[in-house]
């Protein structure tokens, strides 16, 4: 059906598409849940969305919800779940197509899974992909500046998330029975409000924008906050002690439980937090959730460690690719013991966000020792531009080009080049492609890649002391 429609497309003039495109992606929506069945009808469907620490928080919100005994499947940036098998993202999109997205809700179905997790984003969004979902619970994280110049600036981009929160008010009511497993309802059983399945907006309260999602209708909303007194709220969960501990970050729920997260990064409890609001909106007791969120090992492109053991160094690598995350995570690294910093780094092409490239070069150039720039997903951009432009920022922020700056185009030899120049107690920080498995190039062309996979090879080689 979907490739139907995708070579009708190419017959259509690109102008009339153009003023076709909504009537296009809102029919395109419309077949692929009609065309499977409609099957976010029959489960209870969570939709997670914010600017940063939407994966994490659908990963830990599954694993979650496992340990409580509930089948989930789920669809985010870094890996898909069916509820019966999990495999890594290869579609580089977040928000895959809708007969992906609706056929994956139909093997969810069909697994017997009682929970879906979609993570959905302002581009989704912006292209109906969220429509004909039909969503119980939205989690909004956190929103920042990002994806403004394919949204046309941050309002429009901020608007986008809201279209979200606007939906849950159309989408039909559901019951479920005592196992969460979503029932008809027949003879009068819609009169039992108590199996109801209640429209839910969970909040980040700290976020600058919480009372804004929060002002949308839902049966039932939830915000949680990092609190300083033991003064409580009302529909407000509160967590403190935050700190970083050995693997991990530790922090108190309420004063009532203690939770030992094994993820680097103190954002990492606010994601978690995510799952701790969710897990209690659904009747889950409170050591349950602890339980099923501390038996996490990590998150694949996550803050994912890797160990050299001789030399002794740590290559860390993550997903992030914009300014503010960047942050958090030197955040965090800055406050781990650690000799030098060398960080391999790049920025997309393809129309993504220009301005934040000489941002993130000033940021590595600030914070780490040693920077290289490499190649990330040029798209259709000229990679050696965008490098340039990366590396300017390192350099405006006092970085010397073949001293503590390198150029590298080639991302493997960028890597290797990081491996050879580390040494004992030194933190290789790689970012920009987390465990995502391909590099964009020109013409539409993907590129098998996954760092982790390149990390390891290198590492196992024995020869990242060779000279390039």
């Amino acid at each position: 059906m979907e490739q139907i429609l995708n070579i009708l497309k190419r017959y259509i003039p690109a102008k009339l598409f153009k003023a076709l495109q909504p009537a296009y992606h809102f029919l395109l929506s419309s077949a692929a849940a009609a065309w499977h069945g409609w099957p976010s009808n029959k489960l209870i469907v969570i939709g997670v969305t914010g600017t940063t620490g939407k994966t994490t928080s659908v990963y830990l919100i599954s694993k979650m919800l496992a340990s409580a005994g509930f089948k989930t499947g789920f669809t985010s940036t870094a890996i898909f779940s069916d509820g019966q098998t999990e495999w890594l993202n290869n579609k580089k999109m977040t928000m895959a197509g809708r007969f992906f997205t609706q056929k994956m809700l139909k093997k969810m179905v069909k697994n017997n899974c009682q929970y879906a997790i979609v993570e959905t984003t302002s581009q989704g969004i912006e292209q109906f992909r969220h429509k004909f979902i039909n969503y119980d619970i939205l989690i909004f994280t956190g929103l920042y500046p990002e994806h403004v110049e394919a949204h046309g600036g941050f309002e429009n981009y901020k608007q986008a998330k809201a279209r979200l929160f606007s939906h849950l008010k159309q989408c039909k009511t559901k019951y479920a029975n005592d196992k969460k497993r979503v029932i008809s309802a027949e003879n009068g059983f819609k009169k039992i409000g108590a199996n109801r399945v209640k429209k839910t907006i969970i909040v980040n309260g700290d976020d600058k924008y919480a009372d804004y999602f929060l002002d949308f209708w839902a049966e039932e909303k939830v915000s949680y906050k990092v609190i300083k007194s033991k003064v409580k709220s009302d529909n407000i969960i509160g967590y403190s002690d935050i700190k970083l501990v050995k693997d991990g970050v530790e922090f108190m729920i309420d004063d009532k439980a203690k939770i030992k997260l094994n993820l680097l990064g103190e954002y990492n409890a606010a994601n978690a937090m995510n799952a701790v609001s969710l897990g209690l909106s659904q009747g889950i007791k409170l050591e349950k959730i602890k339980v099923g969120l501390e038996k996490i090992k990590g998150v694949p492109g996550r803050m994912e460690l890797i160990k050299n053991r001789e030399p002794d160094f740590t290559v860390i690598i993550d997903y992030a690719f914009e300014p503010e995350a960047l942050k958090k995570i030197y955040n965090t690294i800055l406050n781990l013991e650690h000799s030098k910093i060398i960080h391999v780094l790049g920025s997309a092409g393809g129309g993504r966000d220009m301005a934040r490239r000489p941002k993130l070069g000033a940021l590595a150039g600030k914070k780490a020792d040693i920077v290289i720039v490499t190649n990330e997903d040029p798209y259709d951009d000229d990679p050696k531009l965008i490098i340039d432009q990366v590396a300017a920022g390192a350099m405006n922020a006092g970085k010397m080009e073949n001293e503590n700056l390198f150029k590298i185009e080639d991302r493997r030899k960028a890597i290797k080049k990081a491996l050879a120049l580390a040494r004992e107690n030194d933190v290789v920080l790689i970012t920009g492609k987390g465990c995502e498995q391909a590099i964009c190039v020109a013409g539409g062309v993907k590129i098998p890649w996954d760092d982790r996979e390149a990390v390891k090879e290198l590492i196992d080689r024995n020869n990242i002391k060779q000279k390039f």
